[in-house]
Protein backbone atom coordinates (compact mmCIF):
# COMPACT_ATOMS: atom_id res chain seq x y z
CA UNK A 1 0.00 0.00 0.00
CA UNK A 2 1.29 3.21 -0.64
CA UNK A 3 -0.01 6.20 1.65
CA UNK A 4 2.99 8.79 1.24
CA UNK A 5 1.25 12.30 1.23
CA UNK A 6 3.29 15.32 -0.32
CA UNK A 7 2.42 19.30 1.72
CA UNK A 8 1.02 19.80 -1.67
CA UNK A 9 -1.53 17.19 -1.60
CA UNK A 10 -2.43 18.01 2.13
CA UNK A 11 -2.87 21.55 1.36
CA UNK A 12 -5.21 20.54 -2.03
CA UNK A 13 -7.01 18.11 0.82
CA UNK A 14 -7.88 21.05 3.32
CA UNK A 15 -8.14 23.71 0.53
CA UNK A 16 -10.90 21.50 -1.73
CA UNK A 17 -12.26 18.68 1.09
CA UNK A 18 -11.54 16.38 -1.55
CA UNK A 19 -8.29 14.54 -3.04
CA UNK A 20 -8.45 12.28 -6.13
CA UNK A 21 -4.82 9.81 -5.26
CA UNK A 22 -3.53 7.45 -7.98
CA UNK A 23 -1.87 3.89 -6.92
CA UNK A 24 -3.16 3.46 -3.10
CA UNK A 25 -2.83 -0.14 -4.39
CA UNK A 26 -1.36 -2.24 -7.09
CA UNK A 27 -3.39 -4.80 -9.25
CA UNK A 28 -2.06 -7.75 -6.79
CA UNK A 29 -3.37 -5.55 -3.79
CA UNK A 30 -6.72 -4.87 -5.68
CA UNK A 31 -7.41 -9.13 -6.17
CA UNK A 32 -6.65 -9.53 -2.95
CA UNK A 33 -9.43 -6.99 -1.73
CA UNK A 34 -11.58 -8.00 -4.07
CA UNK A 35 -11.10 -11.70 -3.05
CA UNK A 36 -12.00 -10.76 1.07
CA UNK A 37 -14.90 -8.41 -0.11
CA UNK A 38 -16.84 -11.74 -1.94
CA UNK A 39 -15.37 -13.61 1.18
CA UNK A 40 -17.43 -11.03 3.75
CA UNK A 41 -20.18 -10.92 1.46
CA UNK A 42 -20.58 -14.16 1.64
CA UNK A 43 -19.73 -14.49 5.12
CA UNK A 44 -23.04 -11.73 5.74
CA UNK A 45 -25.58 -12.73 3.23
CA UNK A 46 -28.38 -10.45 3.45
CA UNK A 47 -27.23 -8.42 6.30
CA UNK A 48 -26.63 -5.00 5.30
CA UNK A 49 -24.91 -4.29 8.41
CA UNK A 50 -22.31 -6.99 9.84
CA UNK A 51 -23.67 -8.72 12.87
CA UNK A 52 -27.36 -7.12 12.72
CA UNK A 53 -30.48 -8.36 11.99
CA UNK A 54 -32.26 -5.19 12.90
CA UNK A 55 -30.95 -2.71 10.05
CA UNK A 56 -32.74 -3.66 7.25
CA UNK A 57 -32.36 -6.49 4.74
CA UNK A 58 -30.52 -5.98 1.41
CA UNK A 59 -31.74 -6.62 -1.98
CA UNK A 60 -35.20 -5.08 -2.13
CA UNK A 61 -36.90 -2.81 -4.92
CA UNK A 62 -36.47 0.69 -3.49
CA UNK A 63 -34.32 3.02 -5.38
CA UNK A 64 -31.78 3.37 -3.14
CA UNK A 65 -31.70 -0.39 -3.06
CA UNK A 66 -30.79 0.01 -6.82
CA UNK A 67 -28.18 2.52 -6.47
CA UNK A 68 -26.02 0.11 -5.07
CA UNK A 69 -24.98 -3.46 -3.42
CA UNK A 70 -24.48 -1.94 0.25
CA UNK A 71 -22.98 -3.93 2.88
CA UNK A 72 -21.12 -2.06 5.94
CA UNK A 73 -18.37 -2.89 8.73
CA UNK A 74 -17.13 -5.65 6.72
CA UNK A 75 -14.14 -5.75 8.38
CA UNK A 76 -15.84 -7.70 11.65
CA UNK A 77 -15.65 -10.45 9.29
CA UNK A 78 -13.32 -9.97 7.62
CA UNK A 79 -9.66 -10.20 8.69
CA UNK A 80 -7.95 -9.08 5.86
CA UNK A 81 -10.38 -5.63 5.45
CA UNK A 82 -9.67 -5.39 8.95
CA UNK A 83 -6.30 -5.38 8.56
CA UNK A 84 -6.35 -2.51 5.88
CA UNK A 85 -8.72 -0.12 7.32
CA UNK A 86 -7.63 -0.56 10.52
CA UNK A 87 -3.75 -0.51 9.50
CA UNK A 88 -1.44 2.23 10.63
CA UNK A 89 -0.91 3.48 7.30
CA UNK A 90 -3.94 4.26 6.48
CA UNK A 91 -4.49 5.66 10.15
CA UNK A 92 -1.61 8.05 10.05
CA UNK A 93 -2.64 8.81 6.17
CA UNK A 94 -6.31 9.84 6.80
CA UNK A 95 -5.32 11.52 10.22
CA UNK A 96 -2.16 13.68 8.40
CA UNK A 97 -5.01 14.79 5.62
CA UNK A 98 -7.77 15.85 8.00
CA UNK A 99 -5.00 17.95 10.48
CA UNK A 100 -6.08 15.75 13.72
CA UNK A 101 -4.03 13.74 16.07
CA UNK A 102 -6.35 10.86 16.40
CA UNK A 103 -8.72 9.07 14.66
CA UNK A 104 -10.99 6.11 14.74
CA UNK A 105 -12.87 4.05 12.38
CA UNK A 106 -16.77 4.51 11.53
CA UNK A 107 -17.98 2.24 9.59
CA UNK A 108 -16.50 0.67 6.57
CA UNK A 109 -18.62 -0.26 3.58
CA UNK A 110 -18.31 -1.97 0.14
CA UNK A 111 -20.77 0.06 -2.68
CA UNK A 112 -20.94 -1.59 -6.07
CA UNK A 113 -23.23 -0.56 -8.89
CA UNK A 114 -24.30 -2.86 -11.00
CA UNK A 115 -25.38 -3.14 -14.32
CA UNK A 116 -27.76 -0.31 -15.00
CA UNK A 117 -27.55 1.05 -11.60
CA UNK A 118 -29.58 4.23 -10.47
CA UNK A 119 -27.41 7.55 -9.81
CA UNK A 120 -26.40 8.40 -6.80
CA UNK A 121 -28.20 11.72 -5.39
CA UNK A 122 -25.50 14.59 -4.21
CA UNK A 123 -25.37 14.26 -0.47
CA UNK A 124 -23.19 14.62 2.67
CA UNK A 125 -21.85 12.25 4.58
CA UNK A 126 -21.24 13.28 8.47
CA UNK A 127 -24.91 13.96 8.75
CA UNK A 128 -26.01 11.04 8.82
CA UNK A 129 -23.61 9.86 11.59
CA UNK A 130 -23.56 9.74 15.59
CA UNK A 131 -21.06 12.29 15.78
CA UNK A 132 -20.87 16.26 14.27
CA UNK A 133 -17.18 17.02 12.85
CA UNK A 134 -15.74 19.17 10.59
CA UNK A 135 -12.81 16.59 10.33
CA UNK A 136 -14.48 13.54 9.31
CA UNK A 137 -12.78 11.62 6.77
CA UNK A 138 -13.82 9.37 4.13
CA UNK A 139 -12.10 7.12 1.86
CA UNK A 140 -13.12 5.61 -1.33
CA UNK A 141 -11.03 2.89 -3.19
CA UNK A 142 -11.67 1.84 -6.65
CA UNK A 143 -11.67 -1.83 -7.29
CA UNK A 144 -12.86 -1.58 -10.95
CA UNK A 145 -12.19 0.94 -13.22
CA UNK A 146 -14.21 3.99 -12.50
CA UNK A 147 -15.41 6.31 -15.63
CA UNK A 148 -18.34 8.63 -16.36
CA UNK A 149 -19.75 5.95 -18.02
CA UNK A 150 -20.12 3.45 -15.26
CA UNK A 151 -20.68 6.20 -12.05
CA UNK A 152 -17.75 7.54 -10.92
CA UNK A 153 -17.59 9.71 -8.09
CA UNK A 154 -17.88 14.00 -8.67
CA UNK A 155 -16.94 16.30 -5.55
CA UNK A 156 -18.11 19.96 -5.10
CA UNK A 157 -14.83 21.09 -3.96
CA UNK A 158 -14.66 23.92 -1.06
CA UNK A 159 -18.15 23.14 0.19
CA UNK A 160 -16.71 21.22 3.17
CA UNK A 161 -16.32 24.99 4.28
CA UNK A 162 -20.09 26.38 3.85
CA UNK A 163 -21.75 23.49 4.85
CA UNK A 164 -24.90 22.83 7.49
CA UNK A 165 -25.23 19.71 8.56
CA UNK A 166 -29.14 20.42 9.52
CA UNK A 167 -29.24 20.65 5.57
CA UNK A 168 -28.65 17.56 4.37
CA UNK A 169 -30.80 15.56 1.97
CA UNK A 170 -31.60 11.99 1.71
CA UNK A 171 -30.11 9.69 -1.43
CA UNK A 172 -33.32 9.32 -3.50
CA UNK A 173 -34.55 9.93 -7.04
CA UNK A 174 -34.20 13.70 -6.83
CA UNK A 175 -30.19 13.74 -7.61
CA UNK A 176 -30.15 17.80 -7.33
CA UNK A 177 -32.26 17.92 -4.18
CA UNK A 178 -29.05 18.91 -2.52
CA UNK A 179 -28.75 21.99 -4.45
CA UNK A 180 -32.54 23.28 -3.20
CA UNK A 181 -31.12 22.56 0.32
CA UNK A 182 -27.67 25.01 -0.51
CA UNK A 183 -28.80 26.99 -3.58
CA UNK A 184 -25.45 28.74 -3.09
CA UNK A 185 -23.54 25.70 -4.83
CA UNK A 186 -25.36 25.52 -7.87
CA UNK A 187 -22.49 27.05 -10.22
CA UNK A 188 -19.49 25.33 -8.51
CA UNK A 189 -17.76 23.16 -11.14
CA UNK A 190 -17.39 19.47 -9.58
CA UNK A 191 -14.41 17.59 -9.28
CA UNK A 192 -14.94 14.59 -11.48
CA UNK A 193 -13.68 11.30 -10.18
CA UNK A 194 -12.24 9.03 -13.02
CA UNK A 195 -10.25 6.12 -11.24
CA UNK A 196 -8.47 3.09 -12.67
CA UNK A 197 -8.19 0.09 -10.23
CA UNK A 198 -6.47 0.86 -6.68
CA UNK A 199 -6.65 4.43 -7.13
CA UNK A 200 -8.68 6.57 -4.43
CA UNK A 201 -10.51 9.21 -3.31
CA UNK A 202 -10.73 11.04 0.10
CA UNK A 203 -13.28 13.54 0.87
CA UNK A 204 -14.48 14.73 4.44
CA UNK A 205 -18.21 14.61 5.54
CA UNK A 206 -19.24 18.00 4.59
CA UNK A 207 -18.38 17.60 0.91
CA UNK A 208 -21.00 17.40 -1.19
CA UNK A 209 -20.46 14.51 -3.71
CA UNK A 210 -22.73 11.78 -5.67
CA UNK A 211 -22.28 9.68 -9.00
CA UNK A 212 -24.00 8.82 -11.83
CA UNK A 213 -25.52 5.79 -13.13
CA UNK A 214 -23.84 2.66 -14.19
CA UNK A 215 -24.89 2.83 -18.06
CA UNK A 216 -22.68 -0.14 -18.83
CA UNK A 217 -23.80 -3.84 -18.63
CA UNK A 218 -20.18 -3.90 -16.30
CA UNK A 219 -20.12 -3.39 -12.21
CA UNK A 220 -18.86 -0.71 -10.72
CA UNK A 221 -16.72 -2.26 -7.57
CA UNK A 222 -15.63 0.29 -4.98
CA UNK A 223 -14.60 -0.09 -0.97
CA UNK A 224 -14.84 2.58 1.40
CA UNK A 225 -14.55 3.91 4.64
CA UNK A 226 -15.47 6.40 7.13
CA UNK A 227 -13.16 7.71 9.97
CA UNK A 228 -14.00 9.89 13.19
CA UNK A 229 -11.79 12.52 14.94
CA UNK A 230 -11.03 11.08 18.36
CA UNK A 231 -13.02 12.81 20.87
CA UNK A 232 -15.78 13.13 19.19
CA UNK A 233 -19.36 12.95 20.54
CA UNK A 234 -22.55 11.96 20.21
CA UNK A 235 -25.34 14.16 18.48
CA UNK A 236 -28.44 11.89 19.04
CA UNK A 237 -28.63 10.05 15.65
CA UNK A 238 -28.38 6.18 16.17
CA UNK A 239 -27.12 6.08 12.33
CA UNK A 240 -25.08 1.99 12.60
CA UNK A 241 -25.07 2.02 16.58
CA UNK A 242 -26.42 -1.34 18.17
CA UNK A 243 -29.40 -0.34 20.53
CA UNK A 244 -28.11 -1.02 23.88
CA UNK A 245 -25.65 1.03 23.02
CA UNK A 246 -27.58 3.62 21.83
CA UNK A 247 -29.68 3.95 24.25
CA UNK A 248 -26.87 4.50 27.13
CA UNK A 249 -25.82 7.35 25.37
CA UNK A 250 -26.95 11.13 26.12
CA UNK A 251 -25.89 13.94 23.93
CA UNK A 252 -22.84 14.87 23.96
CA UNK A 253 -21.30 11.74 25.51
CA UNK A 254 -17.71 10.94 24.25
CA UNK A 255 -17.72 8.29 21.84
CA UNK A 256 -15.06 6.13 22.77
CA UNK A 257 -16.19 2.58 22.46
CA UNK A 258 -12.82 0.68 21.67
CA UNK A 259 -14.90 -2.55 20.32
CA UNK A 260 -17.10 -0.62 18.21
CA UNK A 261 -14.90 2.22 17.04
CA UNK A 262 -11.25 1.29 17.48
CA UNK A 263 -8.51 3.77 17.09
CA UNK A 264 -6.76 3.52 13.97
CA UNK A 265 -4.15 6.42 14.71
CA UNK A 266 -1.79 6.68 16.69
CA UNK A 267 -1.48 3.21 17.45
Amino acid sequence: MNTDLTQEQIDAYQRDGALIYRNLLDQSEVDELLRAISDALKAMGNDKLAGRKDFGEAGGESYYDNVFIQRINLWKVNEHVKSIFLGVKLGEMVSRLAGVEGMRIWHDQTLQKTPWANPTAWHLDNPYWSFHSRDSISIWIALDEATLENGCMHYLPGTHRSADPDRNVPIGPDVGKLFKAFPEWKEITPMVAEMKPGDCGFHNGLTGHGAGPNMTPGYRRAMTCGYMPAGSRFNGNKNILPEDYFQSLSEGDLLENDELNPVVWPQ
